[in-house]
């Protein structure tokens, strides 16, 4: 108990760690000196050159800024910046009393864990007779040069902020247009909370999660405790998935995108797929998975307690299930790292686990009451390891050759018609429905067999099931060209709709196959928008800086000129994603 009371308090005290000394509001030094602007970042931060301008709010007069001092290094993007002291002339005409300036800029911080924050906005109140005067130079027979009212560093691509020069962190994207939005602009803290619990929810309903809810209560020992012992253990499991996931919202959000594209890659689904498929045949008897029997004393702890295995197994839960939450926080996680809310990061996937965990608490307390052993159990474990079994496949249906796609679908379909009874007697209504079940599965195999031997050896089996089209490969979507698509769209006075993927990113290919194939979606963009596919992971490289990409799929809107209006994180259904373009 007192390791866990210091487990509990270590990781409530992470998100004010987490958060550091900096903040962009405060740690930047502001001040007017002898006519001019001076912006400081302190030591370990500099200031990006592209969102550095000064804007003189409502009230008579007008201001000119002079030349700025010139940057003295430059990030991984080439851009200009800041280290030490930037100094902003300002003069003016027509001022009285005192004039309030607005002063944008842009700090990042450097070394390992670096990141830039969203560009800063603050107000500097200077007095009117603290800023020197101008008056324009009239030449004989000209006309007066207009006094402007701002003069801004050169433009960068409206695009998302990037991390420090010297540090590894990936980009930070903006906010997606389907992200929660931020607690000030959304009815508080509490929706936030509420939502977050509310896709935690939806998010056990997942092949990755769902599985696991009665294997996890098997591994845990639930069964034969009663439905009281059900419940605490139940509740000791979701506690360690909370702190999992606290964990993961401290780190996703210092971070940013660079957690959700991390779970869609190979070297993180391989091992999460072997790890199933390992748990699968171990259900289905293949050999038994257990741990050293010193290990499971202490994380039973006794014939009568057994909470350490279940936080235990809370713990190790959260990573497991990365691939299908991903998706879910993605987006609210992106949007706390470009504000630097850490500690609400950490409150929001806190609640996110325990909307997650809200099956797992009715399983285990219910499935507490069962017996322990006979029949049933037996087929409801081939079962399971069916299902995990199938989880594994689908993993990887991304990764592999299509051939061997068809293969594992055909050898867990193969596998699934003995277990489920194909040569049993169908005795009583439960067993006869299985039977069918079975028959269904063998015929499911050889058809995916048959389909795996016309993709690997080209030849034809099987009839054709209709003309599959893929969507990208319709004419209205270019490949990899977005120089072309930026003058296409310039002519034809449209925007660009840009599609950012990558191969072995599931959520790409099933935004292609969902929504960029419904007809409405290809009609508004038919009309309105030239449409690319730029695969920044292996083909244009080049652009995943420019463009600021740091998670697959990233959809973005960019004007002629190359200007980005808006992005958007992760798959959108058909519905949602015509309401965003449209917006």
């Amino acid at each position: 108990m007192r390791f866990l009371r210091f487990l509990v308090l270590a990781i409530l005290a992470l998100p004010a760690a987490a958060q550091g000394t900096f903040d962009p509001m405060t740690s930047v030094k502001l001040a007017f000196d002898k006519g001019a602007v001076v912006v400081e970042a302190p030591n370990g931060a500099h200031l990006k050159a592209a969102f550095m301008k000064v804007e003189k709010k409502d009230g008579p007069g007008t201001i000119r800024l002079g030349a700025m001092t010139p940057t003295n290094a430059v990030d991984e993007l080439g851009d200009g910046i800041w280290h030490g002291p930037v100094r902003i002339p300002v003069k003016g005409e027509g001022l009285s009393g005192t004039v309030t300036l607005d002063v944008t800029y842009q700090p990042c911080t450097e070394g390992i864990g670096g990141v830039c924050f969203a560009p800063t906005t603050r107000e500097l109140k200077v007095a009117a007779t603290a800023i020197p005067s101008v008056k324009p130079v009239v030449k004989e027979g000209a006309k007066p040069a207009p006094v402007v009212e701002k003069v801004e560093a050169p433009k960068a691509a409206a695009t998302p902020v990037a991390p420090s020069a010297a540090s590894p962190a990936a980009a930070v994207p903006p906010a997606p247009a389907t992200a929660p939005a931020s607690p000030s602009n959304q009815g508080g803290l509490l929706w936030l909370l509420i939502s977050a619990f509310g896709f935690g929810m939806a998010a056990s309903l997942t092949p990755c999660v769902l599985p696991m809810i009665p294997i996890t209560m098997a591994i845990i020992g639930a069964k034969g405790g009663g439905k009281g012992r059900g419940l605490a253990l139940s509740l000791t499991l979701v506690l360690g998935m909370a702190v999992t996931y606290t964990i993961l919202g401290v780190v996703a959000a210092r971070t940013g995108a660079a957690f959700g594209a991390a779970a869609q890659k190979p070297i993180f689904l391989v091992p999460v797929a072997v790890l199933f498929a390992a748990l699968a045949f171990s259900l289905l008897g293949a050999f038994e998975l257990a741990l050293p029997a010193s290990w499971q004393t202490k994380l039973q702890g006794g014939a009568k307690k057994g909470f350490g295995g279940a936080f235990v197994m809370g713990l190790i839960l959260g990573p497991i299930s990365a691939p299908c939450v991903g998706p879910f926080i993605g987006a609210q996680l992106i949007q706390i790292a470009q504000l630097g809310k850490v500690a609400v990061g950490a409150l929001t996937l806190f609640v996110f686990a325990l909307g997650m965990g809200v099956l797992f608490v009715v399983g285990g307390t219910f499935s507490a009451a069962l017996p322990k052993s006979g029949d049933w159990l037996t087929r409801f474990k081939r079962i399971m390891g069916l299902v995990i079994l199938g989880f594994a496949a689908w993993t990887l249906r991304y990764l592999v050759p299509d051939w061997a796609n068809w293969a594992m679908w055909a050898f867990v379909a193969l596998l699934a018609a003995p277990i489920l009874g194909l040569f049993d007697k169908a005795e009583g209504l439960v067993n006869g429905f299985l039977k069918a079940l079975a028959a269904l599965a063998l015929v499911v195999g050889v058809v995916c067999g048959l389909r795996g031997l016309e993709a690997g050896f080209s030849v034809t089996l099987l009839p054709s099931i209709g003309a599959a089209t893929a969507p990208m490969q319709q004419s209205q979507w270019m490949s990899q060209d977005l120089e072309g698509a930026l003058a296409k769209a310039k002519a034809e006075h449209k925007v660009v709709v840009v599609d950012i993927y990558a191969e072995w990113c599931a959520q790409c290919h099933e935004l292609d196959e969902k929504t960029w194939s419904d007809p409405a979606v290809k009609a508004w963009i038919a009309a309105n928008a030239i449409a690319v596919r730029i695969d920044t992971d292996a083909v244009r490289k080049d652009l995943a800086g420019k463009l600021k990409i740091g998670s697959y799929p990233t959809v973005l809107v960019l004007d002629a000129e190359g200007q980005e209006r808006k992005r958007s994180l992760g798959f959108q259904p058909p519905a949602d994603m015509l309401a965003w373009l449209k917006n």
